[in-house]
């Protein structure tokens, strides 16, 4: 959370201790006393990227700030730790995250619960391929009601992963000496580096399971289908991709999330730690997959190389490629029943039958594309000044419009058949 949050908060404790005409003989409230409620908790479970921007996303918590804590002998700076990790430095400082929360909303065992389910505790001077010593697993308490739940709360989780297969808990618990932030470029860091991905190296153990839906992957196991792995901790690239991309996709290869430990019966290749990953799946075998944000170009290329393959349509929308005239996807769509033209990738509707025409051109032909479906670029290629046409929804290349070509002075929008399907109406 941003600094603005904490700045209220210390201005209205000074208004409370500061303010003369206090009334009758009430004792005059401590700013202590006013703002017990406000705690500090510094928490060190591997990056601190991931870590920062899942605990600021927690109700309660006033702020959450990344930095270096539980070293000695040397001045902290991430160059100075990194070196010392890799020596396996016992000295060494931890990257940690100091969280202030309010108390009276975020209690300490729902952050420390939420703290012990975020990544594996059983790993020492680790988490996945982050390796060394600052990557420990450890709490720091500032107050004793802090350091009694951490160790309560430590002896239930082992109990949880004992039973799951899990081995000891290497989480240290101490009281906290110094913290030091960390360099601004590390402060938001997943704010600043939006095309990314969020570590999550949890268990999957938690205190209280969640009862959820059972999602069985029999419906992936026959067919193309695309298979997200989800955080269930809050991981702003997983909610960037369904939001700028996936949100919108209406495409026929179906888009199933799921969380690393439910990919039971499907071959899957890539690493499951990171969130997303998106995995592209034929018959329940993964043909490739990408770890992290994958934005609106990048997707459906990979999709169109899914999906099309090495064919005249993957040409057609990725390499600018035309249809030959009259060819047999034009035959079949020239005569249609009412109905729309849809992106072959995304599913967007892009050209209405109602407003189609025969050119002649042996091309298909259209007054003009559904309203907002279309983008226009300039086109010099072959020694033509032409307008290209491409799919707002998946920047594919779909043709040209030619000004003035069509039905009583319209425009011609000349359109390759290859990158289209067809729905009809109901």
């Amino acid at each position: 959370m941003s600094n603005s949050l904490k700045k209220p908060l210390l201005t209205a404790i000074f208004l409370v201790s500061s303010f003369s005409g206090y009334a009758g003989d009430m004792p005059m409230p401590q700013p202590e006393q006013a703002s017990m409620h406000v705690k500090t908790l510094v928490l060190g479970s591997g990056c601190f990227w991931g870590a920062e921007k899942r605990y600021e996303a927690m109700q309660g918590v006033i702020d959450a700030e990344s930095g270096y804590a539980d070293g000695t002998g040397f001045k902290a700076s991430y160059k100075e730790i990194t070196k010392r990790a890799r020596q396996f430095d016992e000295h060494n400082y931890a990257e940690v995250v100091k969280v202030t929360y309010n108390a009276n909303i975020l209690t300490t065992q729902t952050l420390l619960q939420s703290y012990f389910e975020s990544h594996d505790p059983t790993q020492k001077n680790r988490q996945g391929n982050d390796i060394g010593t600052q990557y420990r697993s450890t709490i720091l308490f500032s107050e004793p009601e802090q350091q009694k739940m951490a160790f309560t709360l430590k002896a239930t989780y082992q109990g949880l992963l004992s039973k799951n297969g899990y081995g000891k808990i290497q989480t240290k618990i101490k009281p906290l000496g110094k913290f030091y932030p960390a360099e601004e470029y590390h402060q938001n860091y997943l704010v600043k580096n939006p095309n990314g991905y969020c570590p999550d190296h949890s268990t999957g153990v938690v205190f209280a399971p969640v009862e959820r839906e059972t999602r069985d992957n029999k419906g992936i196991l026959s067919g193309k289908h695309i298979v997200v792995i989800d955080s269930k901790n809050y991981c702003p690239y997983c909610e960037k991709l369904k939001k700028t991309v996936l949100n919108d996709y209406q495409g026929d290869i179906p888009v199933h999330f799921r969380y690393a430990d439910e990919l039971r019966g499907l071959k899957v290749k890539s690493a499951t730690w990171a969130t997303p990953t998106i995995l592209f799946m034929d018959d329940g075998k993964e043909v490739f997959g990408h770890q992290g944000f994958m934005d609106k170009p990048r997707f459906y290329k990979a999709l169109g190389a899914f999906k099309l393959g090495d064919s005249e349509a993957y040409s057609i929308a990725f390499q600018k490629g035309t249809d030959r005239p009259f060819c047999k996807e034009y035959d079949l769509f020239k005569n249609t029943a009412d109905g729309v033209f849809i992106d072959k990738l995304s599913g967007a509707a892009l050209f209405n039958t109602k407003d189609r025409f025969n050119s002649g051109t042996g091309w298909l032909s259209f007054k003009y594309p559904v309203k907002g479906s279309v983008t226009y670029h300039e086109d010099n290629s072959y020694g033509m000044k032409r307008t290209e046409i491409r799919s707002k929804s998946s920047g594919i290349h779909l043709g040209h419009v030619f000004a003035n070509e069509g039905p009583g002075g319209s425009d011609r929008y000349c359109i390759n058949a290859t990158v289209l399907d067809f729905v009809a109406n109901k």
